[in-house]
């Protein structure tokens, strides 16, 4: 190959000594990124230290419990993986019930490569949602927790955690979707479910979904199989509550009704029509057979807009509304209906474990 042309090494030369980043200048760093990029970092620099990869130990159906000291650990037991992050300096952690559900044994592997045991506080299949514990004498890096109910669909989405083992992978994308329901796998109705494309793959499961301010706005839980870049996070104001109703009772304690939902808009002529202030409702998609909603006369297709007259604007409200202090008393539930507006009354029951 022949030398490179003089006005070339020229430009260069020029380049390095102006001030500044400049295009030109192949020694600067700050040149080649662009402002995605320079976002995705940042981002990124401010939870990675946080993300912790977790394994578990599951004793094997059959195995019969021991008390053994001799027995080597592992024996008769399977193991799992998957993603945590910390959410408090003294060493609390927020993942995916499924990643630690039934484990006789789980430890969290930190970005510095530290491991712990770790003490299941709480876990809520309902959310997908758990809380796991690890002692350390020193104050931990923690993440920032943010608001999902802010969320705009299109904006960006940055999913960290350790897919198949690979430990502190990002992957971006947007938020495409917000309000949705998602089933579990255990079958219960997951609510509030923000959808993105940011890729996700097993083991990403119970990692943080971060904006581009680096907080957290969801928990990564699923992806549909077969489906192309259709992923799905449990939203992080839903996340704050199961967080707080494990610390209060060890487990999340709710009012159920027997509805599975998606947030619905309500056009402006729709709310001066039935005089609500609301600009969106819950849909009812699907009612539980003999459950308090069928029993008090909701029907599919019927918009959730209030509950003892507090507004349900979505998802997530209906979630909040319909707390322990409903379970077993009577509630209005106020539902559109075509043309009609409605006040049904149901009694909420406490929902399984």
């Amino acid at each position: 190959m022949g030398s490179r042309p003089r006005f070339i090494d020229d430009l260069s030369r020029a380049a390095s000594d102006a001030p500044g980043p400049n295009p030109l200048n192949p020694l600067s760093d700050d040149a080649l990124l662009d402002a995605y990029s320079r976002t995705v970092i940042g981002a990124l620099d401010r939870v990675q230290q946080a993300v912790a990869f977790i394994s578990v130990e599951r004793r094997l159906p059959g195995d019969p419990a021991t008390h053994d000291p001799n027995r080597e650990r592992g024996r008769g037991t399977r193991g799992g993986t998957g993603s945590g992050f910390l959410f408090t300096p003294d060493g609390y952690l927020l993942t995916n019930s499924h990643v630690v559900h039934g484990a006789t044994h789980i430890q969290v592997t930190l970005a510095d490569g530290a491991k712990f045991d770790a003490d299941l506080v709480g876990d809520d299949p309902g959310s997908d949602l758990a809380v796991l514990r690890i002692g350390s004498p020193e104050p931990l890096p923690h993440v920032e927790l943010g608001e999902s109910s802010r969320l705009r669909v299109g904006q960006i989405a940055i999913a960290v955690g350790n897919p198949l083992g690979l430990a502190q992978t990002v992957t971006t994308g947007v938020v495409s979707a917000l309000g949705r329901s998602l089933r579990s796998n255990s079958e219960r109705m997951i609510y509030d479910v923000i959808q993105t494309d940011a890729a996700l793959n097993p083991g990403n499961s119970g990692g943080p979904l971060i904006n581009s301010a680096g907080q957290v706005i969801g928990v990564n839980t699923a992806i549909i199989p077969g489906a192309q870049a259709i992923c799905f996070a449990t939203a992080i104001d839903t996340a704050k509550w199961v967080i707080m109703q494990i610390f209060a009772y060890g487990r999340v304690r709710r009012a159920y009704i027997g509805v599975a939902g998606t947030t619905r808009p309500l056009s402006r002529r729709v709310q001066r029509y039935f005089g609500l202030n609301s600009e969106s409702g819950v849909q009812v998609m699907e009612i539980v057979k003999g459950s308090p909603a069928a029993l008090g006369g909701v029907r599919t297709d019927d918009t959730i807009v209030a509950i003892d007259s507090l507004p349900v604007q979505d998802v997530d409200s209906l979630q909040r509304t319909l707390d322990v202090s409903r379970i077993d008393k009577p509630v209005d539930v106020t539902v559109l209906r075509g043309a009609q507006r409605l006040e049904l009354t149901l009694t909420p029951v406490e929902q399984s474990a």
